[in-house]
């Protein structure tokens, strides 16, 4: 089971929640999307330089 991580009287998990709220109230829900597709670009390219890489060897 999931131990309590507390410093103060917010869990973790409560501070995440309240961050992600935040976060969602500021920048709409297309913000997470948006940084969702950046990442997914940056996976891309980094698999596309091991391929290459590997086969240069």
């Amino acid at each position: 089971m999931a131990r309590k991580e507390t410093k103060g009287e917010m869990t973790v998990r409560e501070a995440g929640r309240k961050g992600g709220t935040t976060t969602k109230q500021r920048y709409g829900e297309g913000y997470y999307e948006s940084i969702g597709k950046k990442g997914g670009q940056k996976v891309r390219e980094l698999i596309r330089k091991g391929k290459e890489a590997m086969e240069k060897k």
